[in-house]
């Protein structure tokens, strides 16, 4: 159906027609803005999710667990899905709502055109009627006038009083009148079939096209807003593919989750490489108990013994010297009975103490029952050494403060990162030398002679660099051997079925040799006299056996000078610092290590001691 035709006689109800058509397009365009702001506000806050729950890190702070990588790979799955919201939103703006807009300022411009068009049509129609009214009204008078005149002249005509000059005044008063009668309706004749032709072309040639383009335009309009439906549609569509892939993503990190992993990076992360403590040793308390007189092995204990003269170490140390170090299931070891501190140093070293036949008790009863009722009550508690690395004890270069395992995979690390270094001092060089050769081959683009600095800068890099690696290699294989003996002592105590007797201390030094342990004493020496100490080979070496060092738990100065002759002991300069790694236990001896890493035992008078906070004692 064609609205020329049909509806040449409602350009009103057109009118309004094309313009609510207008109004519905462009509240159409309004909701598809409303739309993609829904998906822009939507898209920002999955943005700001991904963000505050995937913070910035450092890589040693990456977590490895499955779980934890499976949920940020989510979290990048999700980043991405909120990026196709934004596609989906843009799509929506340029080919949706920006298109509409568009769209809408050319419909109105062109309804515009055609109704001013029908406008124009209608007011020169009016204009015709006018034309043709005016001219059929003055027909109508100059008719009325001629019928006058005509009767005037037949009243006087018949009228014997009336001048000959009267009646022919008359006459052509009525002939003019007549004339111009019929001049008047040829014109009213002319302007009426003006009229008609204009009205006929009107209704049937410039309405019908003025509205049928009305019809096109709304015509146009509908196929228009069906396309956007369409285009709304296909913005969800096309994305529908990455979203897809965006969710098969989330599941497969959801099953990339392995619960073995992530125990086997815990067990990575935590292992300290020390061995598990051993079995206590048994401590007979009857070997101080009054012999009869027949025994006289107590009577001849020598008497330097008997009246406490200072000695920084018995001879059960040297007994007990591999259990000294170990790990104690009830955190702190307990002391030996005190003794009086040692006297001034002098120029003799640390003194060796009178052996005695029995060594003397270091657990009285009550402590037996206490240690005993916390076996039974209280959970073991975590081993010095951990407490103290978890309280940050100092960092050393070597790493020495870690446990075992950690130490391996730090210096591991440390060297993997110097390699990378020389590799990038490699290439630098690399490349430096061949724009050496470039210049020599072409001067004009450079001096030769200006790369050599940078290039001598280089290569000390990589020979700081090589040395940093040979360096971290050499304590990497000194820990590797320590933790390969260890693990062959544990082999070969298991094959034996031999229980480890020594522990741990809190400290954190691990040694296992428990050939000392229930050895029966055959031979002793004297006791020494002061100036002239007697000393065991052995004592000391079994001291400084350990596989591990110790954790550093202080620091302090000295006060004196002190050779340190003697096996065992340090050598110190007056003001030097060292560092406090084992307390002294009564006998006025400070085991202590040096910044070189030398270890050994100083006088406690000698030095001023400062404990850290996280340290021993604390």
């Amino acid at each position: 159906m064609s609205w020329g035709t049909e509806l040449w006689d409602q350009f009103e109800n057109l009118d309004k027609h094309t313009q609510w058509g207008i109004d519905f397009l462009e509240r159409y365009a309004k909701f598809v803005k409303e739309r993609l702001d829904i998906e822009q506000n939507y898209a920002k806050q999955l943005r700001n999710l991904v963000k505050k729950y995937c913070p910035k890190r450092s890589k040693d702070e990456e977590p490895r667990f499955t779980s934890c990588l499976s949920f940020y790979s989510i979290l990048n799955e999700l980043n991405d899905y909120a990026g196709q919201r934004e596609v989906v939103a843009e799509d929506m703006a340029h080919k949706v709502y920006g298109e509409l807009m568009r769209y809408s300022q050319d419909l109105k411009a062109e309804r515009k055109h055609h109704l001013q068009e029908g406008r124009k049509a209608q007011q020169y129609l009016d204009h015709c009627w006018k034309q043709m009214d005016n001219s059929k009204r003055k027909f109508e008078r100059e008719c009325k006038e001629a019928e006058k005149s005509q009767v005037t002249y037949e009243r006087l005509d018949n009228d014997i009083n009336a001048t000959k000059s009267e009646v022919e005044k008359a006459k052509a008063q009525f002939y003019l009148r007549t004339h111009m009668a019929d001049e008047s309706k040829n014109e009213y004749a002319a302007q009426l079939q003006n009229f008609n032709a204009e009205q006929w072309k009107h209704f049937n040639n410039s309405i019908p096209h003025i509205f049928k383009n009305l019809q096109d335009m709304d015509q146009r309009r509908t196929i228009k807003l069906g396309e956007t439906y369409r285009s709304f549609a296909e913005a969800e569509r096309r994305v529908i593919p990455i979203i897809s892939k965006c969710l098969e993503g989330m599941v497969s990190a959801a099953k990339a989750v392995d619960e073995r992993r992530d125990s086997s990076i815990v067990v990575e992360s935590f292992k300290s490489g020390f061995d598990p403590p051993g079995d206590f040793p048994f401590e007979d308390f009857s070997q101080n108990l009054s012999r009869t007189g027949s025994d006289g092995t107590i009577s001849n204990t020598p008497k330097g013994d008997r009246d406490g003269a200072p000695a920084p170490r018995s001879d059960q140390k040297h007994q007990m010297s591999r259990t000294k170090n170990k790990l104690w299931l009830f955190g702190k070891k307990p002391k030996s009975p005190s003794s009086s501190p040692p006297p001034p140093p002098s120029s003799s070293s640390r003194p060796r103490p009178t052996s005695h036949l029995f060594p003397p008790p270091r657990f009285n009863s009550d402590l037996v029952s206490h240690y005993l009722s916390e076996i039974k009550t209280t959970a073991p508690r975590i081993p010095q050494n951990l407490r103290v690395l978890k309280r940050g004890a100092p960092s050393l270069e070597d790493f020495s403060h870690l446990p075992p395992e950690q130490r391996r995979k730090r210096l591991q690390q440390r060297i993997d990162e110097l390699n990378k270094e020389l590799q990038k001092e490699m290439d630098q060089r690399d490349a430096l030398n061949k724009m050496k050769d470039v210049y020599e081959k072409n001067p004009q683009m450079g001096d030769p002679s200006s790369l050599q600095p940078k290039i001598s800068e280089t290569i000390c890099n990589m020979e700081k660099l090589r040395s940093e690696i040979h360096k971290n290699e050499t304590w990497l294989s000194e820990v590797e051997g320590k933790q390969s003996s260890r693990g062959d002592r544990r082999h070969s105590a298991d094959n034996h079925h031999h229980t480890p007797q020594g522990r741990e201390s809190p400290e954190g030094s691990y040694t296992d040799d428990t050939s000392q342990e229930h050895h029966t004493p055959q031979h002793r020496s004297s006791p020494p006299k002061p100036g002239h100490p007697n000393l065991d080979p052995h004592e000391f070496d079994d001291e400084f056996d350990d596989d591990d060092p110790l954790p550093v738990i202080g620091h302090c100065k000295a006060l004196y000078s002190f050779d340190g002759q003697n096996e065992g002991t340090l050598v110190m300069a007056e003001n030097e610092v060292l560092y406090i790694i084992e307390e002294d236990k009564g006998d006025g001896w400070t085991r202590a290590r040096k910044q070189s890493g030398e270890e050994g035992y100083v006088p406690t008078s000698y030095v001023e001691i400062t404990m850290e906070k996280h340290g021993k004692g604390s």
